[in-house]
């Protein structure tokens, strides 16, 4: 104790000091570290476009909002989803930083008088029909769009931030608005540019002509497949060389390779056998249940919860035909369906009309499109009583119907529905018309509101059962999974360089796959599966640098990094492929014009060559096309050649498969049936538009200088 009494007596300064160093130093790295992202660069800036920078933070707000969009709509904003979106929002930055230069140097805008028919005039474009219309009828309502943007207007003009719609206001005029604006900007270019097209008449007058014209020729091939490939070597610097001439054609984004293997993580027969002894241990509990809904939550189903009756057709399970025969209450499987092993239980049984009429009067209490209170329940019910009591007073339920129904769609015809099917319609509403019978009338309150509902007719009779599922998902087990990853790390843990890994594959009998081509914002790699980390991996190792094991999907996977692609032009390695062929072909025609030789007819070309004379009769002026033998434009060019007409043989011609010498014997015109130049001239003149406009913009992103950082950011 007294060690440690000096101690506090005699060095308690240097603690205090050494703890308060550190602090400092702490709070100037996370100062710096936010100094960098602030200030330091393109740190804080996800990419530039001709100058104009897209922030990490702007990004971040831009990708949060459109993946609420996609909840809204229920999708599933998974790993895949949130990529696209991600890509989504980088490619409309891209687009508007480029376009909207344009738009200011052509003068091409959005005015107000334009804007407004866009939103509520005749002309409205379809988000805002599709918001106005009503879903049974189908009819748009101007009326209630003139009324409902104009109160969005007075709203957010007066920036009314308490006011219930004010969210909705705000995403009208500062998402909304600006994107489709952006959209009807981009239409004006693309319609100016297209409009730039032109065909003049002579063209297609000789475009014709040319299409009508065919030739007969002999001709003696000598195929390039006639000389082994292993007796032509093409170096390195050849294919340098000849890359060097045709830098456009070998251009090449940044990218990376790799090899792999993989060990299984997915679920084994035994696991497969553990669920389904697991489902048949609660079959029991299912049968006896009375409280279905509670019994699915409580053991964790797959499957929701569906209180509904079915028609057979509607049914989607495989085995619906075993299920409907059982009795009430009885249950069927496990089963497999869908990667679940599967309970189900047919809870009841009954006839029910094919399609009903009904007419109904809405008193609502929510917006049906934003589900904001519009009404308070209680008042919303004693305006439906109100209603009801009038009804059976005597007055007419359609009058009252377009008086006093807040449903648009239907209010104009009285309240008249219409026909509709089984679970068209939601589930209150839908199990009054279809449990009910004909002249039935009722109070029915669902997440709208109140709704005074009469069934006019019903039609047609037809069984439906209601049916519930237990399902339990087919997982792998942790004796699986450890396995699986217990191999995958002995493999890394003995092949730390390419070599080994290399030997680690042939000595375990493992398969090796080929990644290629991997960029530096993909999330997911093709062949394999999506992990990010996996990626990022990959771009900050070395050729030859193997990874450690890393989880894709249901298997351990580990890596070596086999190429390193630099943006720019091709490698070496990487154009090889491409070019090789072409520069064996051309060493091939030069073996094969030299066996030729001198000779002056297409019998001594094929006793020179040990070829057949051939023949063909229609080759077409516009097709580069030889029957029997393939694509060979130079060939057919040619046999229209009015410099060989009459000669015996013409010089060698090095083709696409390869070496030819042809006779051309005769060229004539077939009939043309296209004789409407004008038609014929609009026809290609849209093409050539639907061409532009399909390319403008992608064209202009060629030219852009364009600066992406995401794979530094995700």
């Amino acid at each position: 104790m007294s060690i440690i009494q000096q101690i506090r007596d005699k060095a308690a300064w240097l603690v205090f000091g050494l703890i308060a160093l550190s602090l400092v130093g702490f709070l100037l790295m996370d100062a710096f570290v936010g100094r960098s992202r602030m200030f330091g660069g393109s740190s804080n800036t996800i990419g530039a476009v001709v100058g104009e920078k897209l922030d990490y933070v702007q990004f971040q707000k831009q990708t949060a909002e459109k993946e609420d969009q996609y909840k809204s709509q229920g999708y599933p904003v998974n790993d895949v989803i949130q990529q696209n979106i991600r890509e989504e929002v980088w490619k409309g930055f891209v687009e508007d930083a480029i376009m909207e230069r344009l738009y200011d140097k052509l003068g091409i805008s959005v005015s107000d008088k334009e804007l407004n028919d866009m939103l509520v005039g005749a002309n409205a474009i379809p988000d805002i029909k599709r918001s106005f219309t009503d879903p049974k009828t189908g009819q748009y309502n101007e009326q209630l769009a003139v009324s409902t943007i104009t109160q969005l207007r007075t709203i957010y003009a007066g920036n009314k931030k308490s006011d219930k719609s004010y969210e909705m206001s705000r995403k009208l005029f500062e998402e909304f608005i600006p994107q489709w604006t952006r959209a009807r900007q981009k239409e004006k270019y693309l319609s100016l540019i297209a409009k730039s097209a032109y065909l003049p008449k002579w063209m297609i007058e000789k475009m014709n002509a040319d299409n009508s014209q065919i030739a007969s020729v002999s001709f003696v091939n000598t195929p390039y497949t006639t000389i082994p490939d292993s007796s032509i070597k093409i170096t390195d610097a050849e294919i340098d060389n000849y890359v060097s001439q045709h830098k456009d054609q070998y251009k090449q984004e940044e990218s990376r390779s790799i090899e792999y293997v993989s060990f299984s993580a997915a679920p084994t027969s035994g696991d497969s056998a553990n669920i389904r002894q697991q489902v048949l241990n609660i079959k029991n509990e299912f049968v006896t249940t009375t409280d279905i809904q509670a019994f699915l939550a409580r053991n964790a189903s797959e499957l929701p919860f569906n209180d509904a009756y079915l028609s057979k057709a509607r049914i989607t399970s495989p085995k619906k035909d075993s299920i409907i025969a059982l009795a009430k209450g009885g249950v069927y499987g496990p089963y497999l369906d869908g990667g679940n092993y599967v309970l189900a239980k047919k809870v009841d049984e009954k006839s029910e009309p094919d399609s009903v009429r009904a007419r109904h009067i809405l008193v609502a209490t929510a917006d049906p499109r934003s589900g904001q209170p519009v009404l308070e329940d209680s008042l919303a019910k004693l305006k439906i009583d109100s209603i009801k009591n009038l009804i059976d007073k005597g007055q007419r339920f359609d009058s009252l119907a377009m008086k006093l129904s807040d449903d648009e769609g239907s209010k104009i015809k009285g309240g008249d529905l219409g026909y509709f099917t089984p679970n068209q319609m939601v589930k209150e509403f839908n199990d009054f018309c279809f449990d009910g019978k004909k002249g039935d009338k009722k109070i029915v309150k669902t997440q709208f509101g109140y709704h005074y509902i009469e069934i006019l007719d019903q039609k047609g009779s037809s069984p439906v059962y209601k049916i519930e599922y237990y399902g339990k998902k087919i997982e792998v087990s942790q004796e699986t999974d450890q396995n699986a990853s217990g191999l995958a790390n002995q493999f890394a843990g003995e092949s730390r360089d390419r070599k080994s890994f290399d030997a680690n594959v042939q000595k375990k009998n493992l398969q090796k796959l080929l990644a290629p081509e991997i960029l530096p914002s993909d999330f997911s790699i093709q062949g394999l599966g999506s992990n990010r980390q996996l990626v990022r991996w990959i771009y900050d190792a070395s050729i030859g640098d193997v990874s450690e094991p890393y989880s894709v999907g249901d298997k351990y996977v580990v890596v070596a990094v086999t190429e390193i692609n630099k943006k720019g032009t091709m490698t070496t390695s990487k154009a090889r492929p491409l070019v090789e062929p072409i520069l064996r072909n051309k060493k091939k025609a030069e073996q094969i014009i030299k066996k030729i030789g001198n000779a002056s007819s297409l019998e001594a070309v094929a006793a020179a060559t040990g070829q057949a004379l051939q023949k063909s009769d229609s080759l077409g002026f516009m097709s580069p096309y030889i029957p029997n033998i393939g694509q060979e434009g130079k060939v057919v060019g040619a046999a229209f050649d009015k410099q060989l007409q009459g000669k015996a043989a013409s010089p060698a011609i090095a083709g696409n498969g390869g070496v030819f010498v042809i006779k051309p014997e005769n060229i004539s015109a077939k009939a043309n049936l296209a004789a409407d130049i004008e038609q014929v001239r609009a026809g290609q003149l849209r093409v050539l538009e639907s061409m532009v406009r399909s390319q403008a913009i992608d064209e202009l992103k060629k030219t852009a200088d364009i600066k992406d950082n995401r794979a530094k950011f995700f």
